[in-house]
Parts: C-alpha cells; sequence; structure tokens
C-alpha cells in the first residue's frame, strides 16, 4: 500500500517537516535487491547510549569498518562518529536470495544529555564495535572567583 504524503505550511524546514523525515526514515522499507543499492548511499548503524553518575557510554555496531575509515568528532553537546564501510566483491554467477547488509558511507549524529568534558573522552575499537567514553561535567562544583580593583 503507497501512503500519499501532505504537508501543510509554507516553509519545508520546520520542526515538523523534519520529524515527519524522521518517521518517514524509521518506517520507509530498505532495498533486499543489491541491484537497487547506490554505492554512495547512507546506512546509520545501530548504537546504544548509557549513563553512569560519571560518564556517558556510547557502543556503535559497525562490523566490517576498518578503523582508518572512522571518524569521531565531539562538543560539549553532541558526537558525531561517521564513515565508510565498503563492500565485500559479490560472487560470480550467483542469485542473491536476501542482501541486508549495508555499505557506503555511514553517519550519526547523538545529542547528549548532559555537558561533556572534551579533553576526557575516549574511543577503542574492537571486534566491531566501536566504544567512546564521555565524561560528564560536574555541574555542582562552585568556584570562588577573585573580584579585582577597577
Amino acid at each position: 500500500m503507497d501512503y500519499i504524503k501532505i504537508r501543510f505550511g509554507d516553509d519545508p524546514d520546520t520542526i515538523e517537516s523534519k520529524f515527519e523525515k524522521v518517521i518517514e526514515d524509521i518506517f520507509r522499507p530498505s532495498p533486499i535487491n543489491p541491484m537497487f543499492i547506490s554505492s554512495e548511499c547512507m546506512w546509520s548503524p545501530q548504537m546504544d547510549i548509557y549513563e553512569t553518575p560519571d560518564e556517558i557510554v556510547i557502543l556503535a555496531e559497525i562490523a566490517g569498518v576498518q578503523k582508518e575509515d572512522l571518524d569521531i568528532e565531539i562538543n560539549s553537546k553532541a558526537v558525531k562518529i561517521y564513515g565508510h564501510r565498503y563492500q565485500i566483491p559479490r560472487v560470480e554467477n550467483t542469485t542473491y536470495r536476501l542482501a541486508e547488509i549495508q555499505y557506503g558511507k555511514f553517519e550519526r549524529i547523538l545529542f547528549l544529555p548532559t555537558p561533556i568534558d572534551t579533553d576526557k573522552v575516549s574511543a577503542s575499537f574492537l571486534d566491531g564495535f566501536l566504544q567512546i567514553r564521555l565524561l560528564k561535567l560536574r555541574m555542582d562544583i562552585t568556584y570562588k572567583i577573585p573580584i579585582i580593583d577597577g
């Protein structure tokens, strides 16, 4: 069944339209035939984010991605993980009955629930999993500021 998308309003970049795009991307069926997949398609790796009293931990499942093809950017409010997974050469004279593994560029931007200390971040990569550990900024610490003349 095909759905018709109806959009009200003049500004296509409103919050509502961005929300609609996210919902559409979640429920859009992905192609299962490799001939429909372009080499430049984007995919999103699956991730877990959990929080302890002192840190936020991000675990990304990115099997088949080489460490050299992986980049991480951070600021105090968000983490951007992006890279590229290259396609394994296809076997000639075969008929694929299922092709779910996604190849090409990927990117995820994760907004953090609390500010983090960007100087105290560590990342490790093992067995297809990327783990990023982010130390939370302590918001309950108070500093005494000297007052100068003048």
